[in-house]
């Protein structure tokens, strides 16, 4: 009797999820950048908003939350309804996060659902023109020359670009001054200014402004050098051989979200990362897509976690250094 109850209780509580995906979507649903306006996640945010919006018949709302490093936002989608109302649209950050903030509210692997890597793209250093640095071997020697002088800017503490930095200047022992932006937006606006000299962000996030020649690429954190800049040299091959760190942006929900919604978000947004105009907006940001399956993006968050947080117990990186 007691196993009956129960096999009518599964019966129907996914009675109840085919029910409510069918009706789904019948209100507006929300996407949480947990970045400022102005960066690469809130422009991705931005770019599917009208295709999903045309394809789903309702509102899609890009609600910016930053804040620790995508921490607040992300924190605010893990506690949403699992309604199908709520997204969370994530930068590389978020593999870094559970490694570098102590007690967060919710588990980075446990408390979202992974719906799609969208794309990755390789991070790029950069110098202002006004400053004479010509390649990033020639930061490394300044830097050895006069520790702690050379300042470089990045989204956050704690970003992707933050740690690269560190696993750098720990590999070539020498000691680099990090200055923390609070997102993309901001850390453009400085760097363009001149307000700090060297900055290293996805490579998505400065393509306009290497192309304008308002920035100069001095240094590229792909295994190889990248099509769009075949002239500028590796990390690997300047400073540190095998080096390796990309930029990904990635989207999840809440957990316990129904399934068949999650498989209709993913299959739209497959749909809009195909359209000829969003293609060629990404490749202009050099966002290479990959569009993985929920599971391959739940492999590789996992994989990033632990590769990060060696790097951040290896390094002694502490949130807001």
């Amino acid at each position: 009797m007691r196993a009956l109850q129960l096999l009518f209780g599964v019966v129907v509580l996914f009675a109840g999820m085919a029910v409510h995906a069918q009706s789904w979507p019948a209100q507006p649903i929300r996407i949480i950048v947990p970045f400022p306006p102005g960066g690469t996640t809130d422009q991705v945010a931005r770019l599917l908003q009208p295709y999903l919006q045309q394809a789903l018949g309702v509102s899609v709302v890009v609600d910016n939350r930053g804040g620790a490093s995508g921490a607040i936002g992300s924190g605010v989608a893990a506690k949403s309804a699992p309604d199908g109302y709520t997204y969370l649209l994530v930068f590389d950050t978020h593999g870094v996060n559970p490694s570098l903030i102590p007690n967060m509210p919710f588990d980075t692997l446990k408390d979202l659902a992974p719906i799609m890597l969208i794309g990755k793209s390789p991070m790029v250093i950069t110098a202002h023109p006004s400053f004479p640095y010509k390649t990033f071997g020639e930061v490394v020697r300044l830097a050895k020359a006069k520790p702690g002088e050379v300042t470089f800017g990045t989204i956050g503490s704690g970003s992707l670009a933050h740690l690269a930095m560190a696993m750098i200047g720990g590999y070539a022992k020498v000691e680099m001054t990090h200055i923390p932006y609070k997102g993309g937006g901001p850390l453009i606006i400085n760097a363009i200014g001149g307000h700090v000299p060297v900055a290293i962000a996805s490579l998505a996030l400065f393509s306009p402004h290497i192309d304008s020649k308002r920035l100069k690429a001095i240094g590229i954190t792909s295994p190889k050098r990248h099509p769009r800049l075949p002239d500028v040299p590796t990390v690997a091959e300047q400073v540190m051989p095998g080096f390796d760190a990309e930029a990904w942006w990635g989207l999840l929900a809440p957990v316990n979200t129904p399934a068949p919604i999650l498989g209709r978000m993913h299959a739209e947004v497959v749909k809009a990362l195909k359209a000829p105009a969003l293609q060629q907006h990404l490749d202009q940001q050099a966002l290479a897509v990959t569009a993985s399956s929920p599971e391959e993006f739940q492999k590789f968050l996992t994989n990033e976690v632990e590769r990060w947080s060696r790097v951040v117990r290896d390094n002694k990186i502490k949130a807001g250094e």
